[in-house]
């Protein structure tokens, strides 16, 4: 019977004047993939031919097939990470369903008081007055809201919202004097900023210099630039569907009920509230900073292009026979805006957002020349650049909500944290007044010209919104971002 060591039977072999000792390998008793095995002694070299087994400490070595961990799969969606943390899709949805009515409540004013009284000078005369009267209240209730908390102060404001959108209905109803219908609709300027109070609550949760947490709250800025976009596409459609299937006064009622709803689900999730900061005397008030004042100029411009466009449109889609198309034709517009808002969200964040939001504005500016040369193409009259028009909408469009993600970065970054809400409201009130005016200047634009011609006043409006925002470039500049 031959001879058969066993497996650890060591081999000893003599070389010059030395004694060597070595393992044998042996592949019938090569130990399991990963296993461990003894050391030899620290004094003998090592074997020049026999594979050495790994090491357990080297966890690199783990066979490359494995499959990767839930988290590590899950790093390639930002969005999936924003929503990760417990009351963020909760207090998202509270708030998407209180902001639906913002894009209601004017359309299904004019409809319901330009039914009753047949005077659309009356309607539009009652929805200026609100929108002046929530310029002058919106920013007050945003103080408030920093000082003593989200819960405390919306849902009180929401509350008083919801009762003058019903005494405004009543007035239409029982044909009360027209002053009532002033006083009512001004009341309702106590409406809750909700999106800004959604912002704020992203600044919180992501609060810190972090490149990660830099990174997470530019994907929440995009998400809800992108809500807003969807709130004004969809919020006017169903307004004019409620009033003109239902009853004139149904828009108005469900904005009311849907603003109720979402406030007090949005303020019952108190895990993701910011904390009130009591008293903010000692924080340097919003408007008291330059560079926030030069931003605020900023969006006034910006909110200038968004007026004058709708009206302008509206008066296009009406001159060329096919005014039941111009939502859908807005639509369109909205839906780029949103589509780009949503794509922003999955790239890094600019290291000067400063400087972004120039070329932002710059390409806006760009942008918005197309719509007027779709409609300056072909005869005056014809319906065949309707469709043109659209399409140049669309990509016009995509520059909008990228302008509005960096310029709503630029003030969570210029404002202090005590009065973020304050901040952020007077954004948007300058968006608002940049619409009034916007509007109103479009409105005397296709009156005295043609209609097409009109779309010559956004590309102004957004010239005019790329002038203040090189000029305040220098006041941006100090706040730099962290490094991509």
């Amino acid at each position: 019977m031959p001879y058969s060591p066993a497996p650890d039977t060591p081999l000893l072999a003599v070389t010059g004047d030395s004694l060597v000792l070595a393992r044998r390998f042996d592949a019938r008793f090569a130990p399991a993939s990963g296993s461990a095995s003894e050391p030899g002694p620290p004094s003998a070299p090592e074997p020049p031919k026999p594979p050495e087994p790994p090491e357990p400490s080297e966890p690199s070595k783990a066979p490359k097939a494995a499959r990767p961990p839930r988290t590590a799969r899950r790093r390639g969606n930002p969005y999936a990470r924003l929503f990760a943390i417990p009351g963020a899709r909760a207090f998202t949805a509270g708030n998407l369903l209180a902001r639906l009515p913002m894009g209601m409540f004017s359309v299904s004013a004019v409809i319901m008081i330009a039914g009753s009284r047949g005077s659309y000078a009356l309607a539009g005369a009652v929805t200026a007055t609100g929108l002046a009267a929530t310029a002058l209240v919106a920013p007050r209730t945003a103080r408030l809201v920093d000082r003593y908390g989200q819960a405390r102060i919306a849902v009180p404001a929401a509350a008083i919202a919801a009762l003058a959108s019903l005494a405004l209905v009543l007035c239409v109803r029982y044909e009360a004097p027209d002053w009532t219908l002033f006083a009512a609709y001004a009341a309702t300027a106590t409406t809750p900023n909700t999106g800004g109070m959604s912002r704020a609550r992203w600044a919180h949760l992501y609060r810190g210099a972090a490149p990660e947490n830099a990174a997470a709250l530019h994907t929440a800025n995009s998400f809800e630039q992108a809500a807003d976009e969807l709130c004004f596409m969809l919020g006017p459609v169903l307004a004019a569907f409620l009033c003109t299937a239902v009853f004139p006064e149904a828009g108005t009622l469900t904005g009311a009920v849907l603003l109720l709803t979402g406030v007090l689900l949005f303020a019952a999730q108190r895990s993701t509230e910011p904390p009130a900061t009591g008293r903010t005397d000692a924080a340097r008030a919003p408007l008291h900073s330059p560079a926030l004042a030069a931003l605020l100029a900023v969006f006034l411009a910006t909110g200038a292009v968004f007026g004058a466009t709708e009206v302008v449109t509206l008066a296009f889609a009406d001159d060329r026979g096919h005014q039941a198309w111009a939502g859908a034709v807005l639509a369109l517009q909205a839906a780029g805006s949103g589509a780009a808002g949503l794509l922003l969200g999955t790239l890094r964040p600019a290291r000067r957002v400063g400087r972004r939001l120039v070329l932002c504005v710059a390409a806006m500016s760009a942008l918005l020349a197309l719509p007027l040369l779709a409609a300056t193409t072909g005869a005056p009259g014809s319906a065949g650049t309707l469709p043109l028009l659209a399409c140049a909408l669309l990509i016009a469009g995509a520059a909008t909500a990228p302008t509005m993600v960096t310029g709503m970065t630029l003030v969570q970054r210029l404002t202090p944290a005590a009065r973020l809400n304050e901040g952020m409201t007077l954004a948007v009130t300058a968006l608002l007044a940049g619409i009034a005016a916007g509007a109103a200047a479009g409105g005397w634009t296709v009156e005295h010209t043609d209609p097409a011609r009109g779309y010559a006043l956004p590309l102004c409006a957004a010239l005019l919104a790329l002038l203040c925002a090189a000029a305040g470039t220098r006041r941006f500049g100090h706040d730099e971002g962290p490094a991509a």
